[in-house]
């Protein structure tokens, strides 16, 4: 019998990365649209095709899809974080769900430090100026990298590549991570409110998980320091929206560098007004040697499992299918 894969959508131009890799072990690629569905339509496609395994990039796969699936066997992210994936449901059918948890590190901390390095230097403000007709150099009111604290909510690999990058700029940098249960080289070791309060950068390393939602809320944004900046590359749903714009609106943020919103890819008007704010699409991510290192893993990764060998980067314990 050959085996289906079904790819719930994607964030580049085509599949012929995953197509190549999935024909070529004899196995079937379905495609979905490439911007995602919403958990019913993806619902409908695994209802449709019946498929062993699903590759998703951002598509909801929901603890519906995951049950009208009998012959499922993985479920494969297109990335790091797996908030759009029912676990504990595939855990609970047998299925195996996996990531490629280490593809962007050098791309997403690049972008946390170019957001630093735009925010001290001035680079987005001050090109704005200059396309609207205003040449003001004594209005340049800049800062030295050097002579900051920088903030890392969270310590994983990405983080620690921040810190590395961080590190040779000179300043001094914090790190709060539950997780982390001894010192680690060049970063001090603090909780969380102490990090707010010393730090005139924080940046969001951490993952998406119910106890992290809204981490960055109105009482932690309240406990940063006035004129600071806040940095989100990690997931949007980690910091409160409504407490970045009202912190920005009264300034008590200098500024706002933020790759991942909860609203995404809505963006609130009030965020694409300020001048303070710093927008990308959750691109942190991307690069031309990460896209194609994801998209070739996480294809292997499925053809690996469907071949019945263990996977490389299982995310759960399944147990036997009920």
């Amino acid at each position: 019998m050959t085996h289906t894969v079904l790819l719930t959508d994607y964030a580049w131009p085509d599949d012929s990365v995953e197509r190549e890799i999935v024909e070529s072990a004899g196995m079937r690629l379905v495609s979905g649209p490439a911007v995602p569905l919403p958990a019913a339509g993806i619902e409908e496609l695994v209802r449709e095709h019946a498929p062993a395994a699903i590759l998703t990039c951002w598509a909801p796969v929901s603890a519906i899809a995951i049950a009208s699936a009998p012959a499922l066997k993985v479920v494969a992210r297109l990335g790091v974080g797996l908030d759009n994936i029912a676990v504990e449901e595939a855990t609970k059918y047998g299925v195996i769900v996996t990531n490629v948890p280490d593809y962007c590190v050098e791309e997403v901390s690049d972008h946390a430090v170019g957001f630093a390095l735009a925010w001290t230097r001035g680079l987005v403000s001050f090109d704005r100026e200059v396309r609207a007709g205003r040449w003001d150099p004594s209005s340049a009111r800049l800062r030295r990298l050097a002579s900051l604290t920088c903030g890392l909510v969270g310590f994983g690999r990405i983080a620690r590549a921040t810190a590395r990058k961080l590190g040779v700029f000179g300043c001094r940098l914090l790190v709060s991570d539950p997780y982390l249960q001894e010192d680690a080289e060049g970063v001090e070791r603090v909780l969380l409110d102490d990090l707010l309060a010393q730090s005139d950068i924080v940046i969001v390393h951490a993952p998406l998980t119910d106890g992290t939602r809204h981490l960055i809320n109105r009482d932690a944004i309240a406990k940063m320091r006035p004129d600071s900046l806040l940095i989100n590359v990690s997931r949007g749903g980690i910091v409160d929206t409504d407490a970045v714009i009202d912190a920005l609106q009264t300034k008590h943020l200098s500024g706002a560098a933020l790759d991942v919103l909860e609203s995404e890819p809505s963006v609130p008007a009030e965020l694409l007004s300020h001048p303070n704010a710093m927008l990308t699409p959750h691109v942190a991510f991307s690069s031309d040697a990460s896209l194609v290192e994801l998209r070739r893993r996480a294809a292997e990764e499925v053809v690996r499992v469907l071949r019945g060998d263990a996977p490389r980067n299982a995310c759960n314990p399944p147990r036997a299918n009920p």
